[in-house]
């Protein structure tokens, strides 16, 4: 049997696949963040002084800065799904980016609240419960981000799972912004990165084992 008959006995039977859009896939995550964010006033979950805080600088600093880590990662895991993408340099962005909403909230810390014990600033029994939430609601982004890794052709499975486990956390942290009671950058800086480190671990562990190595 010659090359081209062995080729088009092997692809005879295959099955035109759809051609990945970044715009859709980033659609899709809007789609489901904006999702859950719509369910926080319905479950009674969205801090109940909302409408007081909207203006404050500290909560113009957590949901900015959130948002933009959000949107910066998602499209950085999203992009390292292509076989060309590097996504070490992705993640030094996303690095960046973080260490520089640290160093803002030095600037937004409430009247008083700097005064206060470090254990009362930190709070660990609430700041494990914070941490369980954005865990838990970055989950359903994790999901579709591993599925559509799957889809896609990554060179780089670890890296991009990396990715895709910060893009989740930092969404899921994003929702929880909004429903969080707590006032002070540094409760925010340590159990928000908790949170988002635990889900990059659990993507970094779970997603690339579907992929050769």
């Amino acid at each position: 049997m010659s090359n081209e008959a062995l080729i088009l006995d092997l692809s005879s039977d295959l099955e035109p696949i759809r051609r990945r859009s970044m715009v859709r896939e980033g659609a899709l995550l809007l789609a489901l963040c904006g999702l859950e964010l719509a369910f926080a006033p319905v479950t009674g979950l969205m801090r109940a002084d909302m409408h007081h805080m909207g203006g404050s600088p500290y909560l113009v600093w957590r949901v900015g800065s959130l948002g933009l880590l959000a949107i910066t990662a998602c499209v950085l895991a999203v992009r390292s799904f292509s076989p060309t993408a590097r996504p070490r340099q992705g993640l030094m962005l996303a690095g960046a980016l973080a260490l520089l909403a640290i160093v803002g909230g030095a600037f937004v810390i409430p009247a008083g609240m700097g005064e206060r014990a470090l254990l009362d600033r930190v709070d660990p029994m609430s700041g494990v419960r914070c941490a369980t939430s954005i865990f838990v609601l970055s989950l359903p982004i994790l999901a579709l981000l591993g599925a559509l890794m799957r889809r896609a052709a990554p060179t780089q499975p670890r890296r991009s799972a990396l990715a895709c486990g910060i893009a989740a956390g930092t969404c899921g942290a994003f929702v929880f912004a909004f429903c969080c009671p707590f006032n002070d950058p540094l409760y925010v800086v340590v159990w928000y990165s908790v949170g988002c480190a635990a889900v990059a671990a659990v993507a970094r562990w779970c997603l690339p084992q579907r992929f050769r190595l």
